[in-house]
This record gives structure tokens, sequence and C-alpha cells, in this order.
């Protein structure tokens, strides 16, 4: 399959606010120039190549690794509580994942049988079991996610205090709209 590229025309189209009934109105009205919607095209063009860039490195981590989604988070997550010292449950790992206890149990039972993690008795709770990510995954996990981790801190570490305030403001913007689902909106006509 091809992928569009910052490169590709057509891309740039889809994403231009002037080339949609809604959005082109918006933009006139907003007295926006035409450099201004190229900047915001190339703002999110770029996020475009960052969301694939980042599917494709998670994927080839989880492929690395022999792991599923929720496999590969349940490891990030054991790893950086056994990091800060915190001892995890299956219930606490539930709470993250938001999984069912049934479901944690069986992705618990398939980390234990690929040598993923090993179930330990709690240290304070004798009714319990406390989650531990194996050495042989630990040391997995930090030579190929954690050094992708790394490259990613490295580029963010290098951008002045000021720029990573203003792309933080802008992400977290992005995040905080709300998500409309298109499908009542329909209903309700």
């Amino acid at each position: 399959m091809r992928h569009p590229s910052e490169h590709d025309p057509d891309s740039r189209s889809v994403i231009d606010p002037r080339n949609h009934e809604v959005s082109a109105a918006i933009v006139r009205d907003l007295g926006l120039s035409d450099a201004d919607v190229d900047e915001i095209i190339d703002l999110f063009e770029a996020l475009r190549r960052w969301r694939r860039t980042s599917d494709a490195q998670r994927d080839a981590s989880r492929h690395h690794m022999r792991l599923g989604e929720n496999d590969m988070r349940a490891i990030r997550y054991l790893m950086s509580a056994g990091r800060r010292g915190s001892t995890i449950t299956s219930t606490m790992l539930a709470e993250h994942l938001g999984l069912q206890g049934s479901s944690v149990t069986k992705l618990l039972d398939r980390l234990e049988r690929a040598g993923h993690i090993r179930r330990e008795p709690h240290p304070s709770d004798r009714r319990a079991l406390s989650i531990v990510v194996t050495d042989s995954t630990r040391a997995t996990a930090s030579s190929s996610v954690g050094a992708d981790h790394l490259r990613r801190f490295m580029v963010a570490a290098a951008m002045p205090s000021e720029e990573r305030q203003v792309v933080s403001r802008f992400l977290t913007a992005l995040a905080d709209l709300p998500v409309v689902d298109h499908a009542e909106d329909a209903a309700g006509e």
C-alpha cells in the first residue's frame, strides 16, 4: 500500500481547508493568508507523518518482541512500575489497561508462558501475587523500545524550552477537543 508523503500534492489537498465547503468559509472569515494556511497544512502533515512513523515503530517493536498491543502496554507499565519500586498486582494492571479481570488473567497467562513475566508472592499481602517482568524481557525491551524512546526524548531535549511549551500547548489543545460521534449527529437529524 502506498502511503502519502509530505511531497504528495494529493495528500496536501485532502487536508487543505480551502478544498472543503465547511472550512473554506472559515479560512476567509479568519482572514488567513495562503501562507498561513500552507503553514497549518505543513503542521498537520507533520502530525500525519509522526503518527505513521510512531505506528510503524510500535508495530516493529511488538513484532520483534512477539507481543500484542495490550501485551506491550502491560510490559511497559510493569517495567515502569518496577523502576519506581512499585509492586503491581493483576487488579492494578487490569485498571491500567482498562480490561476485565478475566482478560488480564489470560494476558498474564500468555506472557508467563512466553517467559515475559513472573508471578511472585506479594511482599505485604499474602493473598495477592505481584507481577514482575523477567530479566530477559527487560533487556530486550530496553534495547529496542527503550532505545526508540530515548531517540524521541533526545529530539525534544534538543528543542528550546519555549518551542517545547508551544508544541505541548498545541498537542494538548488537540487532545482536549471533544470526541464527536457523527453517527449520533446523523441520527438526530
